[in-house]
């Protein structure tokens, strides 16, 4: 299993992105994803976790900020709205499913990189 995280850039602030992340593999399905982001200099922070049918938000994203699932596809998407400059960092997915052999792993993705300028 293997996770694909795109849809970063460098953007001015108050436009909007979309990250992806693309979870692919032998799974049987995925309990849950989360997107957090590391800025320069600080600790990686969460900022959104999604079973698919429940959505959580760091309080610093609440309002801007949509996860969602798409399952047939196996996808994540963390759309951010009225981007600041607090927003800069590499974000990076990260998945606990369950395989197809009866384990559960956890699995993170290779992060992209969201520049706001403002």
């Amino acid at each position: 299993v293997q996770l694909q995280a795109s849809g970063g850039g460098s953007v001015q602030a108050g436009d909007s992105l979309t990250l992806s992340c693309l979870v692919h593999g032998r799974l049987l399905r995925i309990r849950s994803v989360t997107w957090y982001r590391q800025a320069p200099g600080r600790q990686r922070e969460l900022v959104a976790h999604t079973t698919g049918h429940t959505a959580q938000y760091a309080g610093s994203v609440q309002g801007r900020a949509s996860i969602s699932m798409d399952n047939a596809k196996n996808m994540v998407y963390l759309q951010m709205n009225s981007l600041k400059s607090d927003d800069t960092g590499v974000y990076f997915c990260n998945a606990d499913i369950d395989l197809l052999t009866g384990d559960r792993r956890d699995y993170w993705g290779q992060g992209t990189q969201v520049t706001i300028s403002s």
